[in-house]
């Protein structure tokens, strides 16, 4: 796959790619928030769990999966047969494509498997009207090629200097391999809007001063206690805790991405 200087396809406009420079800044949480909030909005949603050997959308949501992306990467199954559903109790709610956990050779997987499993997705979403994938942390060749040419590219940080840095990092390659690339910025787990406007503000300071690009704010999510419940529990935020605070900056997000 090459860089090419062409549009976006109206599928790749579909597709909003979730990623962070580092672990444990509450992407899979996020990007689950985010399908039930578009989903919650009246749009069709397709949710991929892409962190490869380290997949646990299906865990959050507590489905038990009976195929998943291995078997598709064996030839056992195309993406459509695996995918399942997450409804909730009035029918509401999104599809999901699981993950392979628990296996790290299928971290390193050859180019032409990440293109296919990528030029897939995209098929898929004729289908939706949002297709999320919720990528591995970094910036390793599985992740920037299935972000590629995404039509939107969140960037989760939160307000830690070891967090800011890696996710600028992440902003530094996928600009450089695609400068057209949607970048906007999400900042995470921050105690009030200031702290995560300061987070946002160093980024883009970093951005604007290097790169010379400045990516928007996409959103700013609050600390939340119910978000620990809800990830116990297995039960996604928005049914567990509608009216918590990080529901509704998640759903102010969601409605300010398009």
């Amino acid at each position: 796959m090459s860089d090419q200087p062409t549009p976006l396809s109206p599928l790749e406009h579909k597709l909003i790619a979730v990623a962070s420079g580092k672990g444990g800044v509450g992407k899979t949480f996020f990007s689950v928030t985010l399908a039930q909030a578009l989903a919650r909005a009246g749009r069709k949603v397709l949710l991929f769990d892409g962190d490869i050997g380290l997949a646990n959308v299906d865990i959050q949501l507590g489905l038990m999966p009976k195929r998943d992306l291995g078997q598709v990467i064996a030839g056992d199954a195309t993406l459509k047969d695996v995918i399942i559903p997450y409804r909730e109790q009035d029918g509401s709610g999104f599809d999901v494509l699981p993950g392979k956990s628990g296996s790290g050779a299928l971290g390193n997987l050859n180019r032409d498997t990440l293109i296919g499993i990528r030029k897939g997705l995209v098929a898929l979403a004729a289908d939706y009207d949002h297709v999320i994938l919720d990528l591995a942390a970094g910036i390793d060749p599985a992740v920037t090629l299935l972000s590629f040419r995404a039509g939107i590219l969140l960037v989760v940080m939160t307000a830690d200097p070891t967090s800011l840095t890696d996710a600028y990092a992440f902003v530094k390659v996928t600009h450089m391999r695609d400068p057209k690339a949607d970048i906007r910025i999400v900042v995470n787990n921050v105690a009030n809007k200031r702290e995560g406007e300061r987070a946002y503000e160093a980024i883009k300071r970093a951005a604007e001063g290097f790169l010379k690009i400045s990516p928007p704010l996409a959103g700013i999510i609050r600390q939340d206690s119910k978000i620990v419940d809800a990830i116990r529990s297995q039960v996604p935020l928005f049914t567990r805790h509608p009216q918590s605070d990080a529901a509704g900056d998640v759903k102010t997000l969601a409605a300010g991405l398009f």
